[in-house]
Formats: structure tokens, sequence, C-alpha cells
């Protein structure tokens, strides 16, 4: 009994110092995936205007990695939230967070079963992947219906066919320039958390 008593503090004390840096790491990583967003890049005569190009699912990508799915998720949540009330709410936030949480959900889950640098690049690739199949349905039915209310779809459709006139609907136009720009989007977040993760992880996980 004396020998319980004296170990079980020791083991309250780390969970709860595990529990502060889980929400530290998760707040500080938030709010890089915050300001990240906010840096949006055109690629003029590649895909139209109104796409733009950012790394904000970098953070979450490297959280999921290092501290887990639900880690990578929440964090897509936060920046989207803390987005939505600094830019003003719309349907961006929502799609943002469904291709978001789908890709570092299904990242993070998958390297969680096999912690190697082979898994985790399947991860990444099964991530990136179903995030772009993923973006098919929500452009079609959830992002473009809403964006129709404030830009017409002859609108939309004519941005596509200023860079492929062949465009003849933009359903064919989301899965010809949307899909494979939403995977290369995944993929340049998963080169630089390659580049960097061996040098982040062990400070989120409280190893430095």
């Amino acid at each position: 009994m004396q020998s319980t008593e004296t170990v079980t503090p020791s083991i309250t004390n780390a969970g709860a110092h595990n529990n502060v840096r889980l929400i530290t790491s998760t707040g500080i990583l938030s709010a890089v995936a915050f300001l990240l967003m906010l840096i949006e890049i055109p690629i003029p005569f590649l895909i139209p205007s109104f796409i733009k190009f950012d790394i904000s699912d970098l953070p979450a990508l490297i959280g999921s990695f290092a501290l887990g799915p639900v880690c990578g998720i929440i964090i897509e949540l936060i920046k989207n939230v803390l987005h939505g009330i600094f830019s003003g709410f719309d349907i961006g936030e929502v799609s943002n967070f469904i291709l978001g949480a789908t890709f570092v959900g299904v990242a993070g889950l998958i390297y969680k079963k096999n912690k190697t640098k082979k898994g985790a690049l399947i991860a990444s690739l099964v991530g990136a992947v179903v995030m772009a199949l993923v973006s098919y349905p929500s452009n079609v039915y959830l992002v473009y219906p809403f964006y129709y209310n404030f830009l017409p779809k002859e609108a939309v459709l004519g941005a596509y066919q200023a860079i492929i006139p062949s465009m003849k609907s933009v359903e064919q136009s989301i899965l010809v320039f949307n899909v494979p720009f939403t995977f290369v989007k995944g993929m340049v977040d998963v080169v630089i958390t390659f580049l960097i993760y061996k040098h982040i992880s062990p400070i989120l996980k409280g190893n430095k």
C-alpha cells in the first residue's frame, strides 16, 4: 500500500503534464494554421482566380502525426472557426474543414497503425487521394451551389473556359481542375511535413 501511494501522485502528475502539453501544442499549431490560411496565393493560368492556394493544412498534418488524428481534426476545426470569426463565416470554412479533416484524419489514422517513414508516406498519399476524391462531391453539391447565389453558374463556367475552352460544364471543370489541385495542395503539405517533422515532433511530444 505504501508503494502504491508513492507512485500514484507521480503518475497523476505525468498525466496532467501530458494533457497540458497536448493542449498547448494543439493551440500553437491551430494558431499557425490560422495564420497560414490568411496567406492565399492565386495561381493564374492554371486555375480560376477565385480558387487560391495555401498550406494551412500543414500544421494539422504535423499534429495528426505527432499527437494523433483527433488532434489534427481539432486543429482544422479551430483554424476554420478563427478564420470565420475574423473574416466572416461562409461555406468556405465548412468546405475547408471537411477536406482538411478528411486529409489529416485519414493520414493520421493510417500512420498511427504504422509509425515508420514508409508508413507516413503511405498515410500521406492515401490522405491526399481521399481528400481529392471528397472534394468533388463537396464542391458540386455544397460549395458551388452556395456561390451561385452571388455568381451565376455561367460566369463560373466561363472562368474555367478562359483557361481550357473545351470545358462543357462546371461539374466537368471541377473534375479536371479542382480535384487534381486539391491533391497537389495536399502533397505540398506532405513534402514540407517530411522536411521539418523530424525537428518539430520531439518538441510537440515533450522530448526536448
